[in-house]
């Protein structure tokens, strides 16, 4: 709750002291946040729509219960009445699970020092330790665990930041919520910030829109629970429920349109019982959800404004950007300089951690040295500023990089009327042909795969050529089809014969005992690249280095600094001296295979 309302309600503000959501609104001038979903509806006095208040956000977030808990046992009167009878119109299923004790020795062992270093420089033992004490102390502590645990010391930073890192996390989690965040290519932020308020009104319905249409894909094929001994049943559910904020900036004050979207971690089946979500099918399906955004706010705002999307390369190797035609790249850049900044500064002060620590930052401390590199590369912090006054101050910066009120108005001009690009024509063979190239870049990066992958490179396709909005959902559905119907290959599942009655099957067909969207798939190109390597694993006709050859290499190595131990070196000699085509090493990570791999290139190249 508490992150949720800090960090996320209020635009991790790093302010403190806001007393409720009321007061943050009302200082920043943001629009309040407000309630999502189909799930609303089992929500009684609560509608899609209606604003989100702190005390509503506590009583779901916080404790699991009904937003107005509070206001319906303060409306239940009668003779009689029992705790269980405030509880039953207060609770939404069962409570949240609190798992009081569940701390690891080694977090017992740091606090205690924590509050030992405390005392030692005259303050209370709780207060807040510094980010390079702290990470002091829990190194000690790690060191001595190691040693407690395996009878050495680690071999490098990465041995012993692996076992702190295990020993920090609680065995058991709590969930009570899940964060989606929705954002733009910065093209579409840095048009509404500085067209017309009538377009950026239009630009925020898009945006509004599309997130819409996200939440509605994962609730028609991602949003189940789960029912029967061990959760063994996967069930459908009537929709999310959801409190949905949209902020205007990013923490630099760049513009920066962009919803988080706290999905609650409670959901009505179809007979009325409130569970909690399966959040397997949630997070596999998370960059589908993305790429879905994406391309409903192309089409909606292809529809509304008439602007077109072209891709961008932003960075060698990865995927090219869409950014809408027309808008300056200078522009953007401008506004994510600040992003640029705080990046690099983290990058510096992790490197500086490690020289200093030995190991790697946490991600509890990486968050830490975020919060650092934010805090050290930002301007002067400004009051808060209404949508006007935000809307002046981004023009004045737009005006220094386009050289002017005209180069703004020109650029709007020409985001607003782009060259016009005719429409794909989606025919048999285009969908054949797309759904073959879907197929090969999802085979590029996985041996296996499943819908959720092939759904979101769908989606990409279908976002570049432009198909229109009103096929866009059946254009998807069909390349989703051909690409695991005819060009990729199901991965057998047992089959026990059983066939289920309507009453254990889900709305889609499926029995309740499999997990949506777990069939894995492949390809035939694929299996044949396993099976040559199957094949080349059995032959012993490879290149062999003589021993004395080795011995040379484990020397030469050795004259260099590096004196490799009896494991490392009996690596090279079984590798250089088998002639089998493949071959696998095996050891822990820092142990030495780098290295022993640098004298076996030296033995093959003598």
């Amino acid at each position: 709750y508490d992150y949720l309302t800090r960090q996320v309600a209020v635009q991790d503000s790093t302010e403190k002291g806001h007393v409720g959501l009321a007061s943050y609104y009302a200082q920043r001038g943001e629009s309040p946040g407000v309630w999502l979903g189909s799930g609303m509806a089992g929500l009684e006095g609560l509608a899609a729509g209606d604003v989100v208040t702190a005390e509503q956000m506590q009583a779901l977030f916080g404790a699991g219960m009904h937003p107005l808990a509070t206001q319906r046992m303060a409306n239940l009167h009668g003779p009689g009445l029992t705790e269980a009878d405030y509880l039953a119109v207060a609770r939404l299923g069962s409570p949240f699970k609190i798992h009081a004790g569940d701390v690891s020795a080694f977090r017992v062992e740091v606090a205690k020092r924590l509050a030992a270093y405390n005392l030692l420089e005259g303050a209370p033992a709780r207060s807040a330790v510094g980010i390079g004490e702290r990470a002091r102390i829990r190194s000690e502590v790690g060191r001595e665990f190691f040693r407690a645990e395996y009878g050495r010391d680690p071999v490098d930073a990465r041995e012993l930041a692996g076992l702190i890192a295990k020993l920090s996390r609680p065995q058991t989690t709590a969930i009570a919520g899940f964060d989606l965040t929705f954002s733009p290519v910065k093209s579409v932020s840095t048009l509404w910030a500085l067209a017309d308020p009538h377009t950026a009104a239009v630009i925020e319905r898009a945006h509004h829109a599309a997130v819409a249409d996200a939440l509605s894909f994962l609730e028609s094929h991602a949003l189940f629970t789960r029912t029967g001994a061990q959760g063994v049943r996967q069930v459908n559910v009537r929709g999310l429920v959801a409190a949905a904020f949209t902020h205007r900036d990013s923490r630099a004050g760049d513009p920066d349109l962009h919803t988080h979207v706290a999905v609650a971690n409670k959901v009505q089946t179809l007979d009325g019982r409130w569970l909690s979500i399966d959040g397997r099918v949630l997070f596999k399906a998370k960059v589908t959800a993305s790429e879905t955004y994406n391309t409903a706010l192309e089409r909606h705002l292809a529809d509304a404004l008439g602007v077109q999307f072209v891709d961008r390369i932003t960075q060698a190797g990865r995927r090219p950007v869409r950014e809408i035609d027309g808008v300056d790249p200078a522009l953007t850049r401008r506004w994510s300089a600040r992003r640029r900044s705080i990046e690099q500064r983290q990058a510096e002060l992790a490197t500086a951690f490690q020289a200093t620590h030995g190991r790697p930052p946490t991600p509890i401390e990486t968050l830490a040295l975020a919060q650092q590199a934010n805090l050290e590369t930002r301007q002067d912090k400004h009051e808060p500023r209404t949508l006007a006054e935000q809307r002046a101050t981004w023009r004045a910066q737009a005006e220094q990089v386009l050289g002017g009120p005209d180069g703004i108005r020109r650029m709007i001009h020409t985001a607003l009327n782009p060259t016009r690009t005719l429409a794909p024509v989606l025919d048999e063979a285009w969908f054949t042909g797309t759904a073959s190239s879907i197929v090969a870049t999802v085979e590029g990066s996985r041996a296996t795969w499943q819908s959720w992958h092939v759904r979101a490179e769908a989606q990409r396709r279908a976002r570049t050529a432009g198909v229109p909005t009103a096929l866009l959902d059946a254009t998807v559905e069909r390349l989703v089809t051909v690409a695991l119907g005819v060009h990729s290959v199901p991965l057998a599942v047992p089959v026990d014969g059983v066939v289920e009655p309507a009453v254990l099957r889900r709305v889609d067909g499926q029995s309740v005992y499999s997990v949506a969207g777990a069939q894995l798939f492949t390809s035939r190109r694929i299996l044949d690249a396993e099976q040559r390597l199957v094949t080349a694993a059995g032959r012993r006709d490879g290149r062999v280095v003589d021993p004395a050859t080795v011995d040379v290499a484990l020397l030469e190595v050795a004259a260099n600094g590096v004196e490799l131990n009896a494991g490392q070196a009996a690596l090279v000699r079984a590798m250089a001296g088998s002639g089998a085509r493949v071959q696998v090493g095996i050891a822990p990570a820092g142990s030495g295979k780098t290295t022993a791999m640098r004298a076996l290139a030296i033995a093959w190249t003598e």
